[in-house]
């Protein structure tokens, strides 16, 4: 079930920087019968219960942002905030995931006061992952700065994941080039929520994929 209500202070971080090699062009850029993937992704993590969005971009980054703001209006594209949908730009995206997620984390971490208890971390190459799945992660992850979840998929780990304040140090410390937050994952297991019955939660590598 959608969450009634957006979860205070808990930022959906959607990492849209990659270039899609194997795509064929980078997967933030991607727009099907459906609509654009970014923004699909964007809303499913609003329309969860984010309560609001940070998205990494990287490469053809002016035409992600442009997405963003055609598909978002009627959200703020700036700051933090109920609703609002922000964007920061990785100059490192091109060494790998590690780099979008540990640009995104650092920069929630550096919010001051606005800084969010939780982020919810979000892949832009999965358009069947809609709310419900964010809401279920929310719902069954916990709600304050020590929790850790993640989705599974017929018990396959996947995204979103769920990362209490209290993690991000931890996280940080391995999160560089194409390591993201496996290592951390590995030592310090999630809280596993079965989404199976949703989506497929698989990552769309090739045109017409997976």
């Amino acid at each position: 079930m959608i969450s009634q209500h957006p979860r205070p202070r808990t930022t959906g971080l959607l990492l849209a920087a990659g270039a899609g090699r194997r795509f064929g062009q980078p997967k933030g850029t991607v727009v099907d019968a459906d609509g654009a993937w970014v923004v699909r992704a964007a809303r499913a993590l609003l329309d969860g219960g984010c309560s609001d969005v940070l998205v990494v971009t990287g490469a053809q980054a002016e035409e992600v942002e442009a997405l963003l703001d055609s598909g978002l209006r009627g959200t703020r594209p700036d700051g933090a905030g109920s609703g609002t949908v922000a964007t920061i730009r990785c100059g490192t995206w091109d060494q790998g995931m590690g780099e979008s997620l540990r640009s995104g984390l650092t920069a929630l971490a550096t919010r001051g006061r606005t800084t969010p208890l939780q982020a919810l971390v979000h892949l832009v190459d999965l358009p069947d992952v809609g709310p419900e799945v964010v809401a279920r992660v929310l719902d069954g992850a916990g709600d304050g700065s020590d929790a850790l979840g993640r989705a599974a998929y017929s018990g396959r780990p996947g995204h979103p994941v769920l990362l209490g304040r209290d993690h991000w140090e931890g996280v940080l410390a391995g999160a560089a080039g194409d390591a993201g937050a496996r290592g951390y994952l590995r030592r310090v297991p999630p809280r596993l929520v079965e989404c199976g019955d949703l989506a497929s939660g698989a990552d769309v590598d090739v045109p017409g994929g997976p």
